[in-house]
């Protein structure tokens, strides 16, 4: 995944794409680990855009960040940082570390700016994870003179051996060890490279899950004197009448916000192309309409003033715009990253804040 200034860009894009897109992807973040926080970083750095905005009691820098998935064991949050994030979302982490699916799992689609993956939570387990969020310096280095450091969210899951009769127990022992350390936790139970997990979202399950979680906060919050908020990430193959009965079960537990979405299972705007009909989820352009029509269907069932966080098919400046259209509060970028380079976060955020700012 080339992150890299836009003038270098286009050329760096040919060689990395030239690798097998997950060896290209752990090059890219091995090249960061060794380089945040160093000279070198000036490679990928750029200024934040600053442009706070305030949702579930945390003010947000700008209204751009890193979606989960890119950085499972965060180990490159002090890079993310220097690119101008507003916020970073790292894991998905289980409590035990675990391989992934078998290789290969990781596909482009270069012609429809698209990927298929099927990593399926591939970590090295949340002992490791919670040691790397410790290492990292961005709350101390901050976002700059007198301004605030971007914020974190760490994003908890289920391992794949645990039975999904067992899976709160698995987003329990995460949320007690990410807790200390986030800004905000995301519970992802959309993801489709995990046998059986969006069958948490339907209306038992989730009202079960998310009344234990809700539980375990409250507790966690009482024991150290700090709430932290909670979201839940959801997918893009639901209708209306499953996303009102989520958004319905998030009010009911008190949630503080929900990222909308994760990669789609559809395969209609591929079809045809090579690596179409690989197993996994389908991320980058071809899932922006569906990830737009989920957060709007959000927004009309969750009404004004509840944290959307909307994530799917953001290539350009004006895909970041049509998201906050839709109903989205803040945006997070991944695919849109490996097909443009980390100039997107800078056009993305200056976009947002001149939408903001001329109230479109």
């Amino acid at each position: 995944m080339p992150l890299l200034p836009s003038s270098l860009y286009g050329l760096a894009r040919p060689f990395l794409f030239g690798f097998d897109p997950e060896h290209a992807h752990e090059l890219t973040l091995d090249g960061l680990a060794r380089t945040q926080n160093t000279p070198l970083a000036c490679a990928y750095a750029a200024p934040r855009v600053d442009d706070p905005v305030r949702l579930a009691g945390l003010e947000f820098p700008n209204r751009v960040g890193l979606a989960a998935g890119l950085d499972k064991n965060a180990r490159c949050i002090d890079a993310f940082a220097a690119m101008g994030f507003g916020f970073v979302e790292v894991g998905t982490v289980t409590p035990k570390a675990q391989p992934g699916n078998p290789k290969p799992r990781m596909f482009r689609l270069p012609k429809r700016e698209a990927l298929i993956n099927r990593l399926g939570f591939n970590n090295e387990g949340l002992d490791a994870f919670l040691a790397n969020v410790q290492k990292a310096r961005f709350r101390k280095n901050g976002g700059g003179a007198g301004k605030k450091p971007m914020l974190l969210g760490l994003n908890i899951g289920k391992n794949a051996a645990t039975p999904i009769e067992r899976a709160v127990d698995d987003y329990l022992a995460c949320l007690d060890g990410v807790y200390a350390h986030a800004d905000y936790v995301t519970i992802n139970i959309s993801s489709p490279n995990t046998a059986n997990l969006r069958t948490l979202q339907s209306d038992e399950a989730l009202d079960a899950l998310l009344g234990a979680i809700a539980e375990r906060r409250q507790a966690l919050a009482e024991r150290g004197g700090k709430r932290v908020p909670l979201f839940v990430k959801i997918a893009p193959d639901l209708d209306e009448s499953q996303v009102a009965v989520i958004a319905a079960t998030l009010q009911r537990h008190d949630m503080d916000g929900v990222i909308a979405t994760n990669t789609t299972l559809a395969r209609d705007a591929v079809a045809g192309l090579p690596h179409a009909e690989e197993v996994g989820g389908l991320s980058g352009a071809p899932v922006r309409e569906a990830s737009n029509r989920v957060i709007a269907q959000l927004r009309a069932a969750l009404g004004a003033g509840f944290p959307i966080v909307g994530v799917g098919g953001i290539l350009s400046a004006a895909d970041a715009k049509a998201k906050v259209a839709a109903g989205a509060d803040v945006v997070q970028i991944y695919t849109g990253l490996i097909y443009r380079g980390p100039a997107l976060v800078r056009e993305a955020a200056q976009a947002l804040l001149q939408q903001s700012r001329s109230g479109a």
